[in-house]
């Protein structure tokens, strides 16, 4: 991925919780670049840092020493409103719960992220028309979450993190609650965002044969990358 633009730049990141009296240090002094275009996965068993590390990435939470830059730009320097603004036009996530809204359709999910970045409604509409064409649901765009399978409601998942064409895709752990078969059909629906739609996606998975479909996978044992991997 060499001569691609830089994305991300964790550079000697740690995050230290408060225990009472007692700091606890969960990650502890990462450095990473993760450029365009790539497909990275972080592995690691529970309490490795995995869910932390992904929470900086995405701009969710911010360092407790150490720098991440987003897009050349130091979030640990940004108000909180440029921030989110950042990171909404920037980072689409995907959650194992899928944390859709129940009370609204399919297709007001995808919806709503454009809302909220004031997206005029002839745009929105189309671009939640062409996303629900793209991940293989226009005709459920009508049916409540509760209406529609695990896959399914994934799908809308996925289509809500395009919502905004964001640039890079953050997955945790996407096809936990899900069958094999189905887990696998999302996971070549991330091998064809990347490699059609030129997404860069970072997920996070403690399943190894997930990791196998992303072309970097980084490693991480109590708080530390052990190993990064981009021979693939």
């Amino acid at each position: 991925m060499k001569g691609t633009p830089m994305l991300l730049h964790l550079q000697d990141v740690w995050k230290v919780y408060q225990m009472g009296e007692v700091e606890v240090p969960a990650l502890r002094g990462i450095t990473v670049e993760i450029r365009k275009g790539d497909f990275v996965a972080i592995i690691g068993a529970s309490g490795s840092g995995k869910s932390t590390m992904m929470n900086l990435i995405g701009c969710l939470d911010l360092p407790s020493k150490g720098s991440i830059f987003l897009k050349d730009r130091d979030i640990t320097k940004m108000s909180e409103s440029d921030l989110a603004t950042l990171r909404g036009r920037t980072v689409g996530f995907i959650f194992q719960q899928y944390n859709l809204i129940p009370s609204i359709t399919a297709f007001d999910n995808i919806l709503l992220p454009m809302e909220f970045l004031e997206y005029d409604d002839k745009t929105a509409h189309a671009r939640a028309t062409k996303i629900m064409k793209m991940v293989g649901l226009e005709d459920k765009g009508h049916h409540l979450p509760t209406q529609l399978s695990g896959g399914q409601q994934q799908r809308v998942s996925i289509g809500r993190s395009l919502a905004a064409d964001p640039e890079i895709i953050l997955a945790d752990e996407p096809t936990g609650n899900l069958d094999s078969t189905t887990g696998k059909s999302i996971m070549e629906m991330f091998r064809k965002l990347w490699k059609e739609e030129g997404k860069t996606i970072i997920m996070v998975t403690h399943d190894l044969k997930l990791a196998r479909y992303a072309h970097t996978v980084i490693e991480l044992k109590d708080g530390q990358i052990i190993k990064i991997d981009n021979t693939r």
